[in-house]
């Protein structure tokens, strides 16, 4: 499984690329309003981190939302279009409404790479994979805090998916705890996005923390040499 952090914060992607082994990047309008830089500024400093690390055209993409306000799929991709114009890495999130999807195929065909986002059902999730998007972003932290059942259809995404062989990846969007991480590596999701403090929280458990303190009081009433 993929770690994907859900951040505009450049701060935090550096620390979680050299520290934590994230393979991407995910952000929405939130995460920019979070960073306290207008949009573009986060376009371009991302793109120029990318460029400096090596990383621009490897594996490692980068997701941006456009303006959400946009709903013609002329005016989305023409949006789109500016945006991954900066890196080759940008993957452009649009929304899982008619004029996006229409909007995606658009960009698909035309060589940029799309995620279909805003997902909360199978349905529509066959329909991002169907028009070729790179990635497709199911939500699960929504869907459980209106009581539903996450993992149902994340796992029915995963089996439509891999019945018809299709080649987006699945997102698993988000993600809110250390057991949602795993719960979604088990159904076979290709990709988790959450927050730098989630992959913290998940790296760590109380009995590490008690072992840690036996071993040093052992090794401290060890005899000397």
């Amino acid at each position: 499984m993929k770690y994907f952090l859900d951040s505009a914060k450049l701060d935090e992607i550096k620390f979680a690329y050299e520290h934590y082994c994230i393979d991407g990047v995910t952000t929405n309008p939130k995460h920019i309003k979070l960073s306290g830089k207008p949009f573009m500024q986060c376009v371009r400093d991302i793109a120029a981190w990318l460029r400096e690390t090596g990383l621009e055209g490897t594996d490692f993409p980068v997701s941006f939302e456009i303006n959400p306000h946009l709903d013609q799929w002329e005016e989305i991709v023409a949006a789109a279009k500016e945006v991954a114009s900066y890196s080759k890495n940008y993957a452009i999130k649009i929304p899982c409404c008619e004029q996006g999807v229409i909007a995606a195929k658009k960009l698909e065909e035309q060589g940029v790479r799309t995620n279909v986002t805003l997902v909360f059902s199978p349905s529509q999730a066959i329909q991002a994979a169907k028009l070729g998007a790179k990635f497709v972003s199911p939500f699960v932290g929504w869907k459980e805090n209106n009581g539903e059942d996450a993992l149902e259809y994340i796992s029915k995404i995963v089996e439509i998916y891999r019945n018809y062989d299709y080649k987006t990846e699945i997102i698993v969007a988000a993600v809110r705890s250390g057991k949602q991480i795993v719960d979604y590596a088990c159904a076979g999701a290709d990709i988790v996005t959450c927050g730098l403090q989630v992959y913290k929280d998940s790296f760590e458990h109380p009995f590490t923390s008690y072992g840690l303190g036996v071993f040093r009081d052992a090794w401290d009433s060890t005899v000397k040499e």
